[in-house]
């Protein structure tokens, strides 16, 4: 029988950071609202969650990695709201915010989620944030809470990595 390591989204301690674009704010509350409810009701207080507003989604990695690397935090939550406009600008917001927020996971080691919209219409966002697609903020963080715990049971059974020769 393999070993199997799995978390779950409940609370497990510690302090987490959310981090929001302030641009479609009409969204973004949205997904706010949504992470910040999803912590309360996993038995996270209000005292152990920092929301940090940025000004839109190109500002969310760089906060989130500045965020994770402060030691204060055990996992930080992305969540903003790109919408298609008629220039390229979108192409290039959507992938620098994606790789962006990926990178500051992988550089500092810290559950780094992604909960930013990328959608063609303001309508098919607010589907996605709170309307009849559910809400990728809860989403989100109930991610960061999985993965917390998946951490701290992989942190307990495996040995510290091996510094390369």
């Amino acid at each position: 029988m393999p070993r199997v390591f799995e978390g779950k989204p409940v609370s497990a301690g510690g302090r987490f950071a959310v981090v929001a674009s302030k641009f479609n704010r009409e969204v973004t509350d949205r997904l706010v609202d949504g992470a910040l409810s999803a912590l309360r009701e996993a038995g996270v207080a209000d005292s152990d969650v920092d929301l940090v507003w940025v000004p839109g989604a190109f500002e969310i990695p760089l906060t989130a990695q500045r965020m994770a690397n402060s030691g204060e935090y055990v996992a930080v939550i992305c969540v903003g709201a790109v919408i298609r406009g008629e220039t390229d600008h979108y192409a290039y917001i959507c992938e620098s915010a994606t790789l962006g927020i990926l990178d500051a996971g992988m550089s500092t080691g810290v559950p780094v989620l992604y909960g930013v919209l990328t959608c063609q219409t303001e309508e098919l966002a607010l589907a996605r944030a709170g309307g009849k697609e559910g809400n990728k903020g809860r989403d989100a963080a109930l991610a960061a809470l999985e993965m917390v715990n998946l951490f701290r049971k992989l942190d307990a059974a495996l040995p510290p990595p091996q510094c390369p020769l």
